[in-house]
């Protein structure tokens, strides 16, 4: 099966820059503790190191 990434936004964007703000809202999370699933690929993976420090990944089989 194929793999999917379970993000879920563990930080508030609240004083960051407005390129981590963009990604976060990219990824569509919007609010503290709100959980998405996408697909598991390098621009994900890309997106989610720019902002690893406010976000929390799982890996889940989709």
């Amino acid at each position: 099966m194929a793999k999917a990434l379970q993000i879920t936004l563990k930080r508030s964007v609240i004083g960051r820059t407005e390129d981590q703000r963009a990604t976060v809202q990219a990824l569509g999370l919007r609010k503290v503790n709100q959980t998405v699933v996408k697909q598991d690929n390098p621009a994900m993976r890309g997106m989610i190191f720019k902002v690893k420090h406010l976000v929390e990944v799982k890996e889940i089989e989709a």
